[in-house]
């Protein structure tokens, strides 16, 4: 018997692909468009044998599963492997997929954190170790990473991605595929790589009302002008997959959208590998009222150009092969969807080498040099919100530290959410970062203090958490209350950890309000008329109401959901052994009833009033977008453009220095943004177009460039219906902030 060509390491991949598509049957490339969760089989696995085989194990040993989700240990997946390779029809591996989101075993500040750290190396090194730890244990596949632009803070997702802004979103997502994805040599992808998923295509961030799921009605200039450059870029990075979304996009559901995966998306922007829908969304074409029935949904979204259905069970995509003989969608068009799985599986090597190597999982999942990079991801995102001058704190002058709050000691809200293979035991809280480094000589101890309340609808993760941080009804608030004042009026600094739960936001987890919780602001301000002095840290992934804390408390530190090695980051920061130098990647917002508020808004009627726009406070916000502070000081100065003028299609170099003038060394991120004061269309009074993040010594100046061409000066209007660059004049600030005053301009002829 002849070999069979696929299986030929030699031969080129589309040689090789060419040759297994045309082996299968319709039922069987129907299989390899179809995606499965799989939440294990203890039978099976306890009992080492493939007789006792479940719903999916079925469909995989049928060749009816092309890839499976949700398996993240080595024993599973290989068993899993070894099903699909000895028992299916031609023996075609499974592609493992899995949300490494903010990364593995080690767990990495969320990416809304790491997008403050104004820092895409960071970025790509985070997500190079994560991306080293989900293959060690046989993934191939990461559903990351989020691009979708938030700019209504009551959206739960928002801490899965950057924020509000695509410049720096699109900097982040070029950053985490090149991390995932390493690179690749004649197109195929490392032993230590994963295929990277940039999501959700497209709007998934403009949810109505900022409720998980809902439509989401875009203009076409703010789609095209806020929403796809993060995708742009990821493409462009060289990502191997795409999610759609769950949600209607204008009307039309974007996993059924054929304008938006084929014209925008392949069209475009170029991209060659394939789409997978977010769970269950192709099935939900028909509860949307889009397709009739589960044929019809089938059918519509691989006419649309969608190539893999992820599915709970039953998959629509298993009604492709009658859609096809009922002349509903082609079978050139599922062979199309097939062949671009096919080539993923070949370039990340599974058909050569399609099982982990479970002796050498475990080194890679303990690797001391992971957990630095989760330190170092920590300190670069922290934020300095305020600092009346408390911080950094002179540990030799301390003898008391009171430690107040529930998040302070949660080894698993440190955390943060949309994580399932974590390790509490090494995870470094607040209160352990703080013990370890004030050592014995000070005293530190911890009162919970007011509670954080449950959620009213549960979180739909609980259920995966082995033991979910609850509250409960019985907890007494007025004695934790009393008891933390006692513990301040003893103590020489409060530090106050406040925020929410990781349960409280992410998936399934948007908010009405942007309250501190519970009695956290009542608490606030008895610990504050002790005269102790008070630091807070915030854990959260959203702004939260901080209009008294920021009128009353002395300090201020936002620290996210920082990880792993996040407690040990704080307790860095907050006694002066690095700088805190992340910056707002959103605008923070005074209170709910101003959202939607971004720093990309435009000039309109009276704008010499625009502060007044409510009548009852400030139309201001609390921080702007790139707020962030030093314990240095920086001055920029000596701003220039070349040339003043420019030809349409040309290039501006914007130079700035900037000083340290302090005597100690730290970070800075220096922030260019840009006006164009008239044109085809109007244009936002600031936009982001640039930024450098430069650690400087004491009493260091350095001289930063940024370009702007092109891509930078270009904007897609509702005029033309398409990109366009104007002639015009355009304004330049550069400093620490979105607030920026030291200005220039130049013109484009």
């Amino acid at each position: 018997m002849a070999t069979e060509t696929f299986r030929n390491p030699e031969l080129p991949i589309e040689q090789r692909v060419d040759d297994l598509l045309a082996r299968l049957d319709l039922e069987q490339k129907a299989g390899q468009v179809s995606q499965f969760f799989y939440f294990g089989n203890p039978e099976a696995a306890q009992a080492n044998s493939d007789n006792d085989v479940d719903e999916v194990e079925q469909a995989i040993i049928d060749g009816r599963a092309g890839s499976v989700l949700f398996v993240r240990d080595v024993e599973t997946a290989n068993r899993l492997q070894q099903l699909a390779v000895e028992r299916s029809p031609f023996g075609i591996p499974l592609l493992f997929g899995f949300d490494v989101i903010h990364g593995f075993r080690t767990v990495m500040p969320t990416p809304l954190a790491v997008a403050a750290s104004f820092n895409p190396e960071l970025a790509e090194a985070a997500q190079r170790v994560a991306a080293r730890e989900a293959r060690s244990v046989g993934l191939h596949w990461t559903f990351a990473p989020m691009v979708d632009i938030a700019r209504d803070p009551r959206w739960g997702r928002i801490i899965e991605g950057a924020g509000e802004d695509p410049c720096l979103g699109a900097a982040m997502a070029a950053a985490q595929v090149r991390g995932f994805q390493g690179q690749t040599t004649e197109g195929r992808f490392g032993p230590e790589s994963v295929l990277a998923s940039p999501k959700h295509l497209a709007g998934y961030g403009a949810a109505t009302g900022g409720r998980d799921y809902e439509d989401s009605d875009i203009s076409d200039a703010e789609l095209w002008n806020v929403h796809l450059p993060p995708f742009r870029a990821a493409v462009e990075a060289g990502a191997a997959t795409v999610m759609s979304a769950y949600m209607d996009l204008n009307g039309v559901p974007a996993s059924g959208n054929r304008w938006l995966l084929t014209k925008v998306l392949r069209g475009e922007m170029g991209f060659e590998g394939f789409v997978v829908s977010d769970a269950n969304a192709v099935r939900s074409l028909a509860t949307q009222h889009f397709a009739k029935d589960l044929q019809d949904a089938a059918a519509r979204a691989l006419h649309a150009g969608l190539d893999m259905e992820m599915t709970m069970a039953d998959p629509a995509y298993s009604r492709l092969p009658q859609a096809i003989v009922d002349g509903r969608v082609s079978e050139a068009e599922l062979d199309q969807a097939v062949r671009r799985v096919l080539t993923a599986k070949f370039r990340v090597g599974l058909f050569d080498q399609p099982y982990a190597d479970a002796s050498r999982t475990q080194a890679v999942l303990s690797a001391p040099e992971h957990r630095e990079v989760a330190r170092q991801a920590a300190e670069e995102s922290l934020v300095l919100l305020r600092n009346g001058g408390l911080l950094p704190l002179d540990a030799s002058s301390l003898k008391s530290v009171a430690v107040v709050g529930q998040l302070a000691d949660s080894a698993r809200d440190t955390l943060g959410p949309w994580i399932f293979d974590f390790d509490l035991d090494e995870t470094v809280t607040i209160l352990d970062g703080l013990r370890a480094r004030l050592g014995d000589g000070i005293e530190v101890r911890h009162e919970p203090g007011a509670c954080i309340p449950d959620r009213l609808q549960p979180s739909m993760f609980d259920a995966m958490e082995p033991e979910p941080a609850v509250t409960g009804p019985d907890y007494d608030d007025d004695a934790a209350i009393e008891r933390a004042v006692a513990l301040a009026e003893a103590a020489d600094v409060v530090v106050v950890v406040s925020g929410q739960r990781q349960n409280q936001i992410g998936e399934r987890a948007s908010v009405s309000h942007l309250d501190l919780p519970g009695r956290h602001l009542e608490q606030l301000q008895r610990l504050a008329a002790t005269g102790t002095p008070v630091v807070l840290v915030l854990v959260s992934g959203r702004p939260l109401d901080l209009r008294w804390a920021d009128e009353h408390l002395p300090a201020i530190l936002q620290a996210w959901y920082p990880g792993s090695r996040g407690g040990e980051a704080v307790a860095r920061a907050l006694v002066g052994d690095v700088s805190p130098a992340g910056r707002l990647p959103f605008t923070w917002v005074r209170s709910v009833g101003q959202v939607p508020m971004s720093l990309s808004h435009y000039t309109t009627f009276q704008p010499e009033f625009a502060h007044e726009r409510y009548w009852d406070e400030e139309s201001t916000p609390l921080y702007p977008f790139g707020h962030g502070l030093s314990y240095a000081s920086f001055d920029y100065s000596d701003l220039r453009v070349e040339p003043a003028r420019v030809p349409l299609g040309g290039t501006a170099t914007v130079h700035v220095t900037i000083t340290n003038t302090s005597d100690r060394e730290a970070d800075e991120v220096a922030q260019l943004y840009l006006h164009q004061r008239y044109g085809t269309s109007t244009r936002p009074v600031r936009e982001l177009k640039g930024f450098q993040r430069v650690t400087l010594a004491g009493g260091e100046s350095t001289e930063l460039s940024f370009e702007l061409g092109p891509d930078e000066l270009r904007h897609w209007s509702a005029v033309t219906r398409d990109w366009v660059q104007d002639a015009s004049t355009f304004d330049v600030w550069v400093g620490g902030s979105s607030a920026a005053d030291l200005h220039a301009s130049f013109e484009v002829q």
